[in-house]
């Protein structure tokens, strides 16, 4: 069993994962690599649930950590973190649509939908590393 401890450095180390996944898989289709593509865009999905259950495991043991920081590191932290929460609940439905148009052959629709779910879903990867490093990094306890 992973330590609770563990899990904020778990769930950066998947949105840091997806978010690689989500550009090589980008790259592989600006290529025509379709499986390739297709394998990356799937494997960042998959690693993207683990991090919504490892999240929503860790904050209902947890509870939320505040963050310590004052002045312009906090104006920051909370400028980078409201964007990524609204961008984050986004992202499932997102995702999970344009996944199943994937799935269905609804190519055209899929590629329309695609432009905007890859950059708000890189984004959300991308901050969330971001706000992990800013909360237990940037103002290690102790």
């Amino acid at each position: 069993m992973i330590p609770l401890s563990s899990l904020p450095t778990l769930n950066a180390t998947l949105n840091a994962s997806s978010a690689v996944l989500l550009v090589t898989g980008y790259l592989f289709i600006r290529r025509r690599r379709v499986t390739a593509h297709k394998t990356c865009m799937v494997v960042a999905f998959l690693l993207s649930t683990a991090f919504l259950v490892s999240y929503v495991y860790y904050h209902y043991h947890h509870g939320s950590t505040p963050f310590p920081g004052r002045g312009w590191v906090r104006v920051a932290y909370f400028s980078i973190l409201i964007p990524h929460v609204v961008l984050a609940a986004a992202i499932l439905p997102l995702a999970l649509t344009t996944l199943y148009r994937a799935w269905k052959g609804r190519f055209d629709k899929h590629v329309r939908l695609a432009r905007w779910t890859l950059p708000l879903w890189l984004f959300v990867s991308v901050t969330g590393v971001i706000i992990y490093w800013m909360l237990y990094h940037l103002y290690p306890a102790g």
